[in-house]
């Protein structure tokens, strides 16, 4: 019987099954790459807000303590936003003619909540709770990054599950004194890992991998 196929034939389809193994992993490793980027993730992109309030002003400068505007992260799976009678505390008093704060004072006449853009925030799909990070000793910072420097907030982490991770299965690297919490300054001592591995026990720290503790 006559050979139907070229003998190069086989040579092809190799070359075509590596070749396809090859494209694919590269384009696995590209995608990979991308998710990884600002673009996606948005860490350190300043988003606008409605009113360019500055931490760095309020945290950082003057000294202000985070619970004071978001007062339920002690207490709430949300830090909560502050509402506009907590701006009007200050700024009935002070820049009470600032163009920049019409938006605020507008809100208080109108009784309308200002639409701030959420800058940090997990799916939909994942269960995160502020108060029990906070009594376990993680600081605002771990999470946050250095609001006290930030004129305008941005992401200073992914949020991804990996990095959610890399605490929960090392709690040890990340942990602090419940009264350092909110110091916007904090700075780990060099033994770090003994203060760690102390405080884990002092507040029952446990390393939660299992995917029902996010994931409800």
């Amino acid at each position: 019987m006559a050979q139907i196929f070229h003998h190069s034939t086989n040579t092809i389809a190799r070359v075509s099954i590596y070749g396809a193994v090859i494209v694919i992993a590269l384009l696995g490793f590209a995608l990979n790459v991308v998710n990884q980027t600002s673009y996606v993730t948005e860490v350190h992109n300043a988003r606008p807000q409605p009113v360019p309030f500055s931490h760095k002003h309020h945290a950082g400068e003057l000294g202000l303590d985070c619970r004071y505007c978001h007062s339920s992260v002690e207490v709430s799976s949300s830090a909560g936003m502050p509402p506009t009678q907590t701006c009007m505390t200050c700024h009935s008093q002070i820049w009470t003619s600032a163009a920049m704060l019409e938006p605020v004072r507008a809100s208080y006449r109108d009784s309308k909540p200002i639409s701030w853009t959420r800058v940090n925030a997990v799916p939909d799909f994942v269960y995160f709770n502020h108060s029990i990070h906070v009594a376990k000793g993680v600081g605002c910072t771990t999470c946050h990054g250095p609001v006290a420097e930030m004129n305008i907030t941005w992401r200073a982490e992914t949020l991804y599950m990996r990095w959610c991770l890399d605490c929960h299965t090392a709690p040890e690297k990340y942990l602090r004194p419940r009264s350092e919490v909110f110091n916007a300054y904090y700075q780990p001592p060099s033994d770090r890992l003994a203060l760690g591995e102390k405080l884990m026990k002092e507040y029952k720290v446990q390393k939660l991998t299992a995917c029902t503790t996010c994931h409800r």
